[in-house]
C-alpha cells in the first residue's frame, strides 16, 4: 500500500480483528477452524511450552500458518509491484 496509515490500519486489523472473529461464530468446528487460520494465535500457539493438547494449534503448526500468512504477504505484494509499477 502507498499509504502508510493505510497499511497501519491493514496490519492492525489483521493482528487484532481479526483473532475476534472466531469468538463470534457459535459452530465449534467453525470456530476452531478460525482460530487455527488467524495469525495471532498461530503465533501465540508458537510460544506455548504448556498444556499443548489443549490447544487446537501445535507450535509447528503455528509457525507454518505464521509463515504461511507471511508468504501471502510477500506475494501480495509482489503481485502489486508487478501489476502497478511496471515501467513503459
Amino acid at each position: 500500500m502507498r499509504d502508510s496509515a493505510t497499511a497501519a490500519g491493514v496490519v492492525c486489523g489483521v493482528l487484532y480483528v481479526l483473532p475476534l472473529i472466531p469468538r463470534m461464530v457459535a459452530d465449534p468446528g467453525w470456530r476452531r477452524l478460525l482460530w487455527q487460520a488467524t495469525p495471532a494465535n498461530a503465533g501465540l500457539a508458537i510460544q506455548t511450552t504448556t498444556h499443548l493438547d489443549d490447544l487446537p494449534l501445535g507450535p509447528w503448526e503455528g509457525l507454518g500458518v505464521t509463515a504461511a500468512w507471511a508468504a501471502a504477504a510477500l506475494l501480495g505484494a509482489w503481485l502489486l509491484v508487478r501489476t502497478r509499477d511496471v515501467r513503459a
